[in-house]
């Protein structure tokens, strides 16, 4: 005979997974520009969604103290995530043009594998390989390779920032996200960061591009793609 505790426990879905998608980027506004509708679709749905920022990007502003870069751009993605809903963004703290070597000086690998683990993600979002930024490139070998290391079984899949089109992943299965009903709110938590005035100039007007050319490809309004490399 089952206790009291299990079946009170299964009346009130104590047992049900929490479900949880993760984003890896190098800066505070990647996840928003490649994968900003989708983490809106999610959390609207009640998936947690955890990012991971490599960055403060103190190089986006040379005549500012790095703790004031760090501190300002923080304050932005926190803006930005009640706007998307997203869970919780963590700053790894790396430095820009070297995270491979700080990546594993500051020994990371276990940790993020750890936190993997714990929460068992259904999906895993990342820059693509053909991202012409190198700091973007890194993150993808980073993190695809300590995932291959600790054999994830979950899907993984690349997004775009600076690249029209993937390249050497044109092959692979897509994942095609209806961000119609939620293309304000990434745009909306784009201009959260009121910082990157130069970076929205030049991406805005792509982020509305690709959008909308997606969408039209795939019979949306607005649409998002990703690949699926694992």
């Amino acid at each position: 005979m089952q206790s009291k505790a299990k079946l009170l426990r299964k009346s009130v879905g104590g047992g049900k997974k929490k479900r949880t998608v993760l984003v890896f980027g190098a800066h505070n506004d990647d996840q928003l520009i490649g994968v900003g509708g989708t983490i809106a679709n999610y959390t609207n749905q009640g998936i947690d969604v955890i990012v991971y920022v490599f960055s403060f990007g103190e190089q986006s502003h040379p005549h500012l103290r790095k703790k004031t870069i760090a501190e300002m751009r923080v304050h932005e993605c926190h803006k930005s995530d009640k706007v998307l809903g997203i869970t919780k963004t963590v700053f790894l703290g790396l430095e820009e043009g070297s995270f491979e070597a700080d990546f594993e000086r500051k020994k990371l690998k276990r940790k993020i594998q750890k936190a993997i683990r714990d929460v068992k993600p259904e999906k895993i979002f990342l820059h693509t390989m053909d991202d012409p930024h190198p700091d973007h490139r890194s993150v993808n070998s980073i993190i695809y390779s300590l995932l291959v290391d600790m054999s994830y079984k979950g899907a993984v899949y690349s997004y775009d920032v600076w690249n029209p089109l993937q390249v050497r992943e044109r092959n692979l299965p897509r994942l095609v996200v209806d961000i119609s009903d939620s293309f304000a709110r990434k745009v909306r938590s784009f201009f959260c960061h009121e910082s990157q005035k130069m970076t929205m100039f030049v991406q805005v007007p792509f982020v509305y591009v690709k959008a909308i050319f997606r969408g039209l490809h795939y019979g949306y309004r607005y649409a998002e793609v990703f690949y699926k490399i694992r």
